[in-house]
């Protein structure tokens, strides 16, 4: 299979200009990103930095969601995350909760010194997994002015509980870490690092909704890259090792910054948004900015490409009135 549109899932709106750009975060990885500038041309532009989905590459929804708010006029950058995608990091297909909080914050750092870019008006956009590295990130980065979350995981959570919290015990946690280190002492006698396999392909015909949802973007014409994990071999097995005992939202309700969480009201990840949301506010002084939006009949792959779902309009609206 090939993906749909030369490396990407999705074609290139014709009122917007992409090209490559490198960065690196404080780590000194490299970070390779896709900037969409609008065609119109302005002195100063807002930004977005956006990546994800967790398993996923810039070719995929980030850069979705970058083409159609650049061509409502933002500058942004869809961006491939540590260890993943043309960015740097050795071992490849590994996550970190904390180096991918960073990462946000490096693109950051890099849209903010562009001349054409008001580093006073830089938003961040994270989609599921990377949902939470960027509620994470807006905890700890004071430049950051507002954030979008679509369909968001908590990927901690959902790494240290299994999903729905049905694995949320120290007996499951222990045969879990028990399995993940013996995978590690076979990787290194073998020198290499086995891999977890993408999203099941082919599809069991009794796998779960949410299974066959995530088949139906990653494993088709609709979502394949070919630089995607998802759509491919997989993180490594011991990939997100750390995740079950670094939870990432801990200090959520510190946020004062302008905050819009979205998600379907149908996918098996809604929870994630709304318990996050919970948190969020909970005894925040700064909660009049925060706001979590339901999309009636919605699944969670919904809001990675679907245009006539994914609610742009409100997107656009919240960032212009945070940009103010």
């Amino acid at each position: 299979m090939k993906s749909k549109y030369n490396g990407y899932s999705f074609e290139l709106n014709e009122n917007v200009t992409r090209e490559k750009v490198e960065f690196h975060n404080r780590y000194g990885i490299k970070l390779v990103g896709d900037l969409y500038l609008p065609k119109e041309k302005r002195d100063k532009y807002e930004a977005i930095a956006i990546t994800g989905p967790f398993g996923a590459v810039k070719e995929q929804s980030s850069g979705l969601y970058a083409n159609e708010l650049a061509s409502r006029g933002f500058v942004t950058l869809a961006f491939d995350p540590s260890f993943i995608g043309e960015s740097g990091g050795e071992v490849r297909n590994v996550a970190s909760p904390d180096i991918n909080t960073e990462d946000f914050s490096a693109a950051v750092d890099f849209l903010s010194v562009q001349d054409f870019v008001d580093a006073e008006r830089i938003g961040i956009l994270g989609v599921c997994g990377f949902g939470g590295m960027a509620l994470n990130a807006a905890v700890i980065d004071t430049r950051i002015k507002a954030t979008v979350t679509s369909t968001m995981y908590d990927m901690t959570r959902v790494n240290a509980n299994g999903y729905f919290d049905e694995a949320d015990s120290a007996d499951a946690r222990y045969e879990m870490k028990k399995m993940l280190n013996a995978q590690r002492t076979e990787d290194y006698k073998n020198k290499e690092y086995k891999r977890a396999g993408g999203v099941v392909d082919p599809l069991p015909e009794d796998a779960p909704f949410f299974v066959k949802d995530y088949y139906d973007y990653y494993k088709t014409e609709r979502g394949y890259t070919e630089r995607s994990l998802n759509s491919n071999d997989g993180w490594n097995v011991t990939g997100t090792l750390s995740f079950i005992n670094m939870p990432i939202l801990k200090y959520s309700n510190e946020i004062r910054s302008a905050v819009l969480m979205i998600h379907g009201e149908k996918a098996h990840s809604c929870y994630f948004s709304k318990d996050a949301y919970e948190n969020m506010i909970k005894d925040n002084p700064y909660k009049d900015n925060k706001e979590l939006l339901i999309i009636p009949n919605a699944v969670h792959t919904d809001l990675y490409d679907d245009k006539n779902i994914i609610p742009f309009d409100k997107i656009e609206s919240f960032y212009k009135e945070q940009f103010k």
